[in-house]
C-alpha cells in the first residue's frame, strides 16, 4: 500500500463515530459469509422459520396491492393493525394497551429495540443483560451512548438470570435491565417466581424493563410469562414483540413496542425522522396474521416441539452436553469435550462435514464454549446434520 493510501485510510477511519468502532460486525451474519460459495451445506445457523409465510397471510398482503395500498401509514402503524394488536394483548395477557398512543408499529423488533434504546438512555447509562444475549442486546445499548453491563448465566442454572445477580450489578447509573425470554440463542424460558424476583428488584431500585418477547409463542410444555403482567409492572415495561418467528414472516419486518403513551411517543419521534413508517404492506399481512393466525401458528410449534425434541437428544448422545430448551428455535450444547473455541468448531465443522452452527461467543462471553444449533430446519436435515456431527465429534474429542 502507498503512503498516500494509507494517509487516506487513516483520514477516512477518522471521520468514523467511535461509536461504531465499539461495536464488532455481528458474529453471525460474519461467519456466514463462508457460506456463500460452499455447496451440500446443512445450515443449523439460520435463526428463521423454515416455513413459508401462511397463504392466507400472503394473500392478505398481495390483494392490498392489487387495490393499491401502497402509500405511508401513520407513524404509529395503521389504526387497524394497532386494534387489532391491542385486542391480542387483551386477549392473551388481559393488557390494556391504547392502541392510540400506547403502540407503535416497527421494522422488526430490531427497529423497536433501537428506538427504545435511543429514546431512553443519555451518555454514560447502563443497562442490564443477560450473558450470553441476542446479538443486537448491546450494540443498541453502545449506539445509543450507554453501557451494557453483563450479567453472567450458566447451563447449570438453565440459562437464567437471576434477581440477586442482576441486584448486584446495579448502580447508581442504571437505567434499565433487558430480558428476552424465550432466549436467544440458548431457549431458555423464565419461571414466574424469578420474574416476579426481578420485578421487584426493578420496582425496589426504580428501574425501566425492557422485554423483548418475540418468541412469546414458541414454548414447549411451559407457560410464556409476559413481564408486563407481573405486580404494578406495567407501567415500568417496555413490551417489544413482533410477527416474524411465531408467523414466519421474517422477512415482512413487523414488530411493535408496548409501553406507556410517553415512552411510546418518545420512540414516535426518532421512527418518524429515521424510518416513517413500517411497510403498508407488511403491516396488512400482520392484521391478517393477528385476526386468522393462530392455528397456523399452533401448526408449526407442533412441529417445531418434535425437531426440537431430536435435536436435543442427537446432541447429547453423541457426547455435545445440551440442557433442553422449553422455548424458541435453539439448542445450545457444550463443546467443550472437544477443546476447541467455539469460533474453531463451528469453523472446522463447516469445512469437515458442512455442517453451519454458530459459535457461541458471538452472543457474549458465557457464550464460549458453546454453539447455536437452530432445529427450524426439516427433520432430515437435522438427522443428517446429528449424524456428521457425531462423525466430527467422534474424531476431535479429547482423549
Amino acid at each position: 500500500m502507498s503512503i498516500s493510501s494509507r494517509n487516506k485510510q487513516r483520514t477516512y477511519r477518522s471521520f468514523l463515530s467511535s461509536r461504531v468502532g465499539q461495536i464488532s460486525p455481528s458474529g453471525i451474519r460474519k461467519f456466514f459469509d463462508l457460506l456463500s460459495s460452499m455447496e451440500g451445506v446443512i445450515s443449523l445457523g439460520v435463526g428463521e422459520p423454515d416455513f413459508s409465510t401462511p397463504w392466507h397471510i400472503s394473500e392478505a398482503a398481495i390483494h392490498s396491492l392489487e387495490r393499491g395500498y401502497t402509500m405511508y401509514t401513520s407513524n404509529l402503524g395503521m389504526p387497524e393493525l394497532r386494534q387489532e394488536l391491542s385486542r391480542y394483548l387483551r386477549n392473551s395477557y388481559n393488557l390494556e394497551y391504547d392502541p392510540n398512543g400506547e403502540l407503535l408499529i416497527t421494522v422488526g423488533v430490531s427497529e423497536a429495540l433501537d428506538l427504545v434504546t435511543r429514546a431512553i438512555i443519555d451518555r454514560g447509562d447502563e443497562v442490564i443483560m443477560p450473558d450470553p444475549h441476542y446479538v443486537s442486546y448491546d450494540a443498541c445499548v453502545i449506539l445509543a451512548g450507554g453501557q451494557p453491563v453483563k450479567v453472567p448465566t450458566s447451563q447449570e442454572d438453565n440459562f437464567e438470570i437471576s434477581a440477586a445477580e442482576i441486584e448486584a450489578h446495579i448502580t447508581d447509573k442504571t437505567k434499565a435491565i433487558l430480558i428476552g425470554y424465550p432466549a436467544n440463542p440458548t431457549g431458555a424460558v423464565m419461571p414466574r417466581d424469578t420474574l416476579s424476583q426481578i420485578a421487584e428488584v426493578a420496582r425496589r431500585r426504580h428501574l425501566l424493563v425492557i422485554s423483548d418477547e418475540i418468541y412469546a409463542k414458541l414454548v414447549y410444555g411451559v407457560e410464556h410469562i409476559c413481564f408486563a403482567t407481573l405486580p404494578d409492572m406495567k407501567e415500568n415495561t417496555i413490551l417489544l414483540g413482533g410477527f416474524s418467528k411465531a408467523y414466519a414472516m421474517t422477512g415482512w419486518r413487523i414488530g411493535y413496542a408496548a409501553a406507556t403513551r410517553e415512552i411510546i411517543a418518545a420512540m414516535t419521534k426518532i421512527h418518524q425522522y429515521t424510518i416513517m413508517s413500517a411497510s403498508t404492506m407488511g403491516q396488512v399481512a400482520a392484521i391478517e396474521a393477528l385476526k386468522s393466525g393462530e392455528n397456523s401458528a399452533a401448526e408449526m410449534v407442533e412441529d417445531y416441539n418434535r425437531r426440537r425434541l431430536v435435536m436435543v437428544k442427537g446432541l447429547n448422545d453423541i457426547g455435545l452436553s445440551c440442557f433442553e430448551p422449553k422455548g424458541a428455535f435453539y439448542a445450545f450444547p457444550s463443546i467443550k469435550t472437544t477443546g476447541m473455541t467455539s469460533e474453531e468448531f463451528a469453523e472446522k465443522l463447516l469445512g469437515e462435514e458442512k455442517v453451519a452452527v454458530v459459535p457461541g461467543n458471538a452472543f457474549g462471553k458465557c457464550g464460549e464454549g458453546y454453539v447455536r444449533c437452530c432445529y427450524a430446519t426439516s427433520l432430515a436435515d437435522i438427522e443428517e446434520a446429528l449424524s456428521r456431527m457425531k462423525r466430527f465429534v467422534s474424531k476431535h474429542r479429547l482423549a
